[in-house]
């Protein structure tokens, strides 16, 4: 018995130095390829968001869409994503000229595109289009009413048109102070909406020490699962914070007192709709 046994050992060594040989003709992983995105895409024939915005900017304010059918690439920087859920199935990207949302139809955007990853984008068999008059990236969309609009595009199509270009840098994505003399202006709107911007030393008007965010309970208006909240001395028709309900934050307790706010200034028509990415994009003004 015990020569059996030790003739069962000495076989399943074989057995294991056999599956392993040699391994040098194993190939180490490259870990300088990302395992996101495509790879292939060349930084030729790229364009400022800007430059994007203009190119487009009759499907942009018609509410129209384009198929992109020219080789076109945009280059950008992330500035905002799903990482607390107010933002879902977008990312925005900001090039110093101007920013755009793309939309994806991914959850967890946050973990291969965090705030600071530059990316290469490549525009050709994408749509270019707008919501309200923001700008936006993806593919067409029919609604049950029979309205289509570049909506989210699948993440094996995304998959295809992204590059990630170097390690993300968080600190390299700053805030632009926005301008309160310009509310309400179409040229400043249309130039800088989708950025990471912040608005200073204002009051949210149903801030009581006890209101939250956006509420699920019936106590605040909702359209797409969204609260907006006013701000003191300021039209609703002009600027509003807006949260969704499945945030992270949705259930925190709004500040009191005056606030400077930091969030992608996006755009409905006419009105500028803040989107906080985290809980602390709101914070007291000194």
């Amino acid at each position: 018995m015990k020569d059996f046994k030790n003739i069962i050992i000495l076989a399943f060594v074989a057995l294991l130095s056999a599956c392993m040989g040699d391994t040098d003709s194993f190939d180490a992983p490259d870990l300088s390829v990302s395992p996101y995105g495509n790879n292939s895409i060349t930084e030729t024939n790229v364009i400022t968001i800007a430059e994007l915005k203009e190119k487009f900017a009759t499907i942009i304010l018609n509410n129209g869409m384009k198929l992109v059918e020219e080789d076109l690439k945009i280059k950008g920087t992330v500035i905002g994503n799903d990482v607390e859920g107010n933002i879902y199935n977008q990312v925005f990207i900001d090039d110093g000229t101007s920013a755009f949302i793309i939309c994806i139809a991914q959850g967890g955007i946050y973990g291969y595109l965090p705030v600071g990853q530059e990316i290469l984008v490549d525009l050709k068999g994408l749509y270019i289009g707008a919501y309200g008059q923001q700008g936006e990236i993806g593919t067409p969309y029919t609604s049950a009413s029979g309205s289509t609009y570049v909506s989210r595009m699948s993440r094996f199509i995304w998959n295809e048109h992204f590059k990630l270009l170097g390690r993300a840098n968080p600190e390299s994505v700053k805030p632009i102070e926005f301008d309160q003399d310009q509310l309400g202006q179409a040229p400043y709107m249309a130039e800088n909406c989708g950025r990471l911007m912040t608005i200073k030393g204002l009051e949210l008007a149903a801030a009581d020490g006890k209101a939250v965010f956006a509420p699920s309970d019936g106590s605040v208006p909702l359209t797409a699962n969204c609260a907006n909240r006013n701000f003191k001395n300021i039209s609703s028709n002009t600027l509003v914070l807006r949260t969704s309900t499945y945030a992270d934050f949705a259930g925190n307790v709004m500040p009191t007192g005056k606030v400077n706010v930091t969030g992608i200034f996006t755009r409905y028509r006419n009105t500028w709709q803040i989107l906080l990415r985290t809980a602390s994009d709101i914070q007291p003004a000194p």
